[in-house]
């Protein structure tokens, strides 16, 4: 019940209410864009303290790699699940969207375990990052062998090695990695310096984006007009059996609370931002509207309203044994 409390989350469902009553507020795309960059870059500052305070361990080294087969294992099997009821190619980039990762659900849940005290390592920031590129590279060639397998004509975008280029170039992601450079080489003096910009005006910040994510995520309600029934289904489900997967995974390998539920939030999110802007020319057949409707109109609300309570009651009863 106090997540639904938290400003932060109050705002979003503001937004969404706001959006649902056709108001025209709404929130300048340049602003928009800062609130995000602002974002990333606070959180790979803190991920960067943190590294400098705890280096790179053998532990984290394990959940680093987790993530990462998380990110392989995920798309595939929604590929899988997706390629017996849609087309090929819808499945791919279905696959592409929640392989991948959404940052502000992320964000949302770290600042939802720093409020209930529950503790993790910075460097869960890393992992983020490295979980975004995977499914890209999976769908790309998922799409193409689909396409030599239909014999399509179609045109296929742009070449796979500049998809690729582009999809590890990031602007958020670079801003992320670069931020916890900057971090990992300042240490504490650099924590301290940066506190009032990275720690203290998080919260407020954070709240701002979310109101504009409540708003777009009420547009995107429309998009889910006239889309096979098994993609809404999906986008319902698919969270929580992806977030079981990660629970499975972090039980087996003794991670820590903090760890294993942002973990969960990681698998159980999907992409709206990054994977759209590369699928729009790797798979051009594909009609955004399909992954976008599906990610940022069922599986983020899901994720920020219900998700991530259910998943940190999960991780307490089967990781810590207490509720």
């Amino acid at each position: 019940m106090n997540n639904f409390l938290d400003p932060a989350i109050l705002f979003f469902v503001f937004g969404v209410a706001a959006g649902l009553l056709k108001s025209n507020l709404e929130i300048p795309q340049q602003v928009t864009r800062f609130l995000s960059l602002y974002l990333l870059m606070a959180l790979g500052l803190k991920g960067g303290f943190a590294l400098h305070n705890s280096g790179i361990t053998s532990e984290i080294s394990l959940i680093l790699g987790s993530a990462i087969l998380l990110a392989i294992l995920i798309p595939l099997l929604s590929y899988f699940l997706l390629s017996h009821s849609l087309n090929k190619l819808d499945a791919a980039a279905i696959a592409a969207t929640y392989g991948s990762i959404s940052a502000v659900t992320f964000i949302t849940a770290s600042q939802t375990l720093d409020q209930a005290g529950i503790a993790y390592g910075g460097y869960m920031a890393a992992a983020m990052a490295l979980m975004e590129s995977p499914a890209i590279i999976l769908a790309i060639i998922l799409a193409n062998k689909a396409r030599v397998s239909i014999s399509t004509n179609t045109n296929q975008g742009k070449p796979l090695l500049t998809i690729l280029h582009e999809s590890f170039t990031d602007g958020g992601q670079i801003l992320l990695l670069g931020s916890m450079l900057v971090g990992y080489l300042s240490g504490d003096a650099g924590h301290k310096g940066m506190a009032p910009f990275s720690i203290d005006l998080f919260k407020g910040m954070l709240s701002f984006f979310l109101l504009d994510m409540g708003l777009q995520a009420a547009k995107s309600f429309g998009y889910l007009k006239g889309t096979p029934k098994v993609t809404i289904l999906y986008g319902l489900v698919a969270p929580f059996i992806h977030a079981s997967i990660a629970l499975l995974l972090s039980k087996l390998l003794g991670f820590g609370l903090g760890e294993t539920i942002l973990l969960m939030v990681l698998a159980a999110s999907a992409s709206y931002i990054a994977v759209p802007a590369v699928l729009r020319h790797a798979l051009p057949e594909v009609k955004p509207a399909l992954y976008m409707g599906m990610s940022l109109g069922i599986t983020f609300p899901l994720n920020i309203l219900i998700g991530i309570p259910i998943y940190t009651y999960l991780a307490k009863y089967f990781v810590a044994g207490a509720l």
